[in-house]
């Protein structure tokens, strides 16, 4: 573990035109990043971490320049590793389809700035270009949909935004004492389905989810497909892309996700427990390339052998 790590690929802001009462990018950086310290940004700027989109230097007293790009350094006290390797299950030269184990980032995040899987596969593939194409929560594993190309990006962003794309995924769970007490009395028919649609919105803290009424704005369509011991195996398409969504609707069937630390009950925070993943993966994912035209239809090994 180090005591100070900085990322390998500076991030960068857009001066807001709607700001207009900050004259210099120190004063705007201090007021638009408030989990940072003033100091901490004064000492990356007298360090030359803060430049401007051609690589000049941001001093202290640099002026606020609206629709400028100010770019800056990612860093963290100290960073985890996190003992899992990602892998790469197809490469072309608009896209990466890879697998990112749990506890992985897909970007940088809080603690994380080079552990995470697109400063990873960055390094790996020698692609600084390299994003990711959608969202997958730290704790969830599975496949991961990655664009190479700025050109073209945009175009994969647009299969999720627009549902061109089936994503499958597999959960495990316990049973609801009701569906226990069937499976064990050799009534309960497999497989079993439900459409859940409810309305999902940012909860206390921000980070949760939380089911109101009103109009659904979630979609899924979830199926259990198999049984051991009382742990249920769940096949879980979502419809809709919402933060949370398939973790919120296992809830709501009275079955939340195994080793879920946020739902139903926020857990206090504690360091990763490598042992105990959220049981939760990205299996599938089937589309065709809306640039090269290829059909693509990947899996990875889900939880068959729960």
């Amino acid at each position: 573990m180090s005591l100070s790590v900085r990322a390998n690929q500076a991030s960068y802001i857009v001066l807001p035109e709607t700001v207009t009462d900050k004259t210099s990018v120190f004063d705007f950086l201090v007021w638009h990043f408030k989990h940072i310290p003033a100091d901490v940004w004064h000492q990356r700027i007298i360090e030359g971490k803060v430049h401007w989109r051609n690589g000049d230097l941001i001093d202290i007293e640099s002026p606020f320049i609206p629709r400028e790009r100010v770019y800056y350094y990612r860093e963290v006290a100290q960073e985890s590793l996190i003992p899992f390797k990602e892998s790469i299950l197809y490469q072309d030269e608009q896209i990466v389809i890879a697998y990112k184990p749990a506890f992985l980032a897909v970007n940088p995040s809080g603690q994380f700035v080079n552990e995470c899987l697109v400063n990873r596969l960055r390094k790996r593939t020698q692609r600084p270009d390299l994003v990711a194409a959608h969202r997958l929560d730290r704790a969830t594993s599975g496949l991961m949909l990655l664009s190479l190309n700025k050109a073209t990006r945009h175009d994969y962003h647009q299969l999720f935004k627009t549902g061109k794309i089936i994503k499958e995924y597999h959960g495990l769970a316990y049973l609801t004492p009701e569906l226990l007490k069937q499976y064990q009395n050799g009534v309960l028919v497999l497989p079993m389905h439900w459409t859940v649609k409810n309305c999902m919105v940012k909860g206390e803290p921000s980070f949760l989810m939380k089911i109101i009424d009103g109009e659904a704005n979630t979609h899924s369509i979830i199926s259990l497909i198999d049984i051991k011991q009382g742990v249920g195996l769940f096949l879980l398409k979502p419809i809709t892309g919402k933060t949370h969504q398939l973790r919120g609707h296992m809830q709501s069937l009275g079955m939340s996700l195994i080793n879920d630390t946020l739902y139903p009950t926020l857990q206090d925070k504690a360091p990763d427990d490598f042992d105990r993943p959220l049981k939760l993966m990205a299996k599938r994912l089937c589309f065709t390339d809306p640039i090269t035209k290829i059909k693509h239809d990947i899996s990875c090994k889900g939880f068959e052998d729960f």
